[in-house]
């Protein structure tokens, strides 16, 4: 079958659909819609601070003046439990007010089966618990900071524009800002002075409110959801860990299974027909020893074409040899079907990490298989691309559709494998007609979205 090969330097867009957009805590709201909410954040966590900073206090206190009783070993876990409440409002409340993503790390619960005792303290045990409690404390510091350069920003600014209202029932002795700065004494260039002062607050209302709310915010998200950040990086590394065993135990099944349906069935039938052939060459008439011979050649040719297959699903020669480029053009070259190919890479070997190069090339491999197997396509389409710090590769055909990561069709291990890199595997094939996979690998662990 005749195979077409194109590589294509400039742009693809059909071969590199949009990404989806990456979801945010809260949408970004105007400036003057942020300024109310920056104002109603900040008076709010003087309020709700100064209330927790009392009970929480007061519940140490306590704790720690009962200690000695049995009151005061169960007071410490519920003035705990009172600062995870604070905790879990100020997060939601900085994902309503403020846009930050502020994630809720993962509390210790207590052991399954558990006693009354150990269920009791298990917050006590907990490094969260003892933030949650540190932010009651210090977030009343904050929380004042927040609210006073709010109130103090919008009376500057209503006083300001309506002086000249209320200035008539001032004291007709009243020395006023104008007088002050030796403008005149007059309570129209006081007004002036004072309409000027309320203008500039008005027009920096905007900063100073978001200042003041991302100086108690951005703190509250340090205490309370900087350990969230690490639970996940520790969650990914594990799911990573383990997506990395389920891979390769899935690789060496499928070659012990290829290697016992394949080499080994046709060495079998190597040594029976050398067998009957030395059994020929014994005999008087040792006509058919020539053909048993030339079986037996063939089966050997077969074996070794098929091991080499098998060699390149461990480790491509020509991947580790020529790099990632040459190895998807050789691919391509002797696809099933024609392939018009969009490469978009660095040449040469070792120009990108190892373990993305293998991860790619067996991503558009198994895209490719599946389109000569199960598409019925008539032709496909590879992109392989590197930009915004990550290997994009997709691979499109005009088959008959309808495959996703449930079916199988060798997708489910491959997720597997990009999993174990921090890929991601999209699969877009409707049921009309067309499959389009598309593989993502970041060029250095950890940095997968």
């Amino acid at each position: 079958m005749s195979t077409t090969t194109m590589v294509v330097m400039g742009h693809d867009d059909d071969l590199t659909p949009e990404q989806p957009a990456t979801p945010v805590a809260r949408r970004r709201a105007g400036w003057v819609t942020q300024t109310f909410l920056d104002t109603g954040y900040s008076l709010l966590a003087f309020v709700v601070s100064l209330v927790f900073f009392v009970i929480v206090v007061t519940g140490l206190s306590l704790s720690v003046g009962l200690a000695i009783i049995l009151g005061g070993i169960l007071l410490l876990p519920l003035t705990l439990l009172v600062a995870r409440a604070q905790a879990a409002l100020e997060r939601r409340t900085m994902r309503a007010m403020l846009g930050l993503e502020a994630p809720t790390p993962t509390y210790l619960p207590a052991q399954p089966g558990a006693g009354f005792w150990a269920r009791t303290l298990a917050p006590v045990r907990d490094p969260q618990s003892w933030l949650d409690v540190l932010w009651s404390l210090i977030g009343l510091v904050t929380g004042t900071f927040a609210f006073g350069v709010v109130v103090a920003w919008w009376a500057t600014v209503g006083a300001g524009l309506t002086y000249w209202f209320w200035s008539a029932y001032l004291p007709a002795d009243n020395e006023g800002l104008a007088t002050v700065l030796g403008l005149g004494e007059s309570r129209t260039a006081e007004s002036l002075v004072n309409l000027g002062l309320g203008v500039v607050a008005l027009v920096t209302l905007p900063v100073g409110c978001r200042i003041a709310a991302l100086a108690h915010g951005k703190l509250a998200e340090l205490v309370l959801c900087s350990r969230a950040e690490l639970q996940h990086r520790v969650d990914r590394a594990e799911e990573t860990r383990d997506a990395t065993r389920a891979a390769e135990a899935a690789s060496l099944r499928r070659l012990e299974r290829d290697i016992h349906d394949g080499p080994q069935q046709r060495l079998v039938r190597l040594s029976m027909d050398l067998g009957r052939a030395r059994m020929r060459l014994g005999e008087e008439d040792a006509s058919g020893a020539g053909a048993l011979i030339d079986d037996a050649v063939e089966h050997a040719r077969q074996a070794v074409a098929e091991l080499r297959a098998l060699s390149r699903g461990v480790a491509p020669p020509l991947l580790v040899d020529r790099g990632l480029r040459a190895a998807i053009e050789e691919m391509v070259t002797h696809a099933a079907v024609p392939v018009v190919s969009h490469l978009d890479l660095p040449e040469g070997p070792g120009a990108l990490p190892l373990h993305v190069e293998t991860a790619v090339y067996f991503a558009v491999a198994e895209a490719l298989t599946n389109v000569a197997k199960h598409s019925q396509a008539t032709s496909a389409r590879v992109s392989v691309t590197v930009a915004d710090g990550q290997v994009r590769a997709t691979v499109a055909d005009d088959g008959i559709g309808g495959a996703h990561l449930a079916k199988g069709l060798g997708l489910a291990g491959l997720r597997q494998r990009l999993d174990a890199v921090d890929g991601t595997l999209d699969v877009t094939s409707p049921e009309e007609g067309g499959t389009v996979v598309v593989a993502s690998v970041p060029l250095s662990l950890g940095t997968a979205s």
